[in-house]
């Protein structure tokens, strides 16, 4: 039981720095970013492993479901996203 509540805090903290990834890029926007400054403003300028890690998967899980891109070592948001941040400042 223990498994499974220590997994819903996991999924829980997993999508608070996916939502924080996606909108520092929306506000950031058109400012691209490598991973390494996403990670400095996100996490601090000494992030240990486990923040960097959380910010890298955010990362991965936003691109794999296409609100961000990936590449030329910049991250941004999708043209998805920006049009859904568009529509929710309505």
């Amino acid at each position: 039981m223990q498994a499974i509540a220590e997994s819903k805090t996991t999924w829980a903290e997993d999508e608070n720095v996916e939502a924080a990834v996606l909108q520092q890029l929306l506000d950031l926007h058109p400012t691209r970013l490598t991973l390494a400054e996403l990670v400095r403003e996100l996490a601090g300028e000494h992030a240990g492993f486990a923040e960097r890690d959380s910010v890298e998967r955010a990362v991965r899980n936003l691109s794999a479901t296409g609100l961000l891109h990936e590449g030329e070592g910049f991250v941004g948001p999708s043209r998805a996203a920006l049009r859904f941040s568009e529509l929710q400042d309505r």
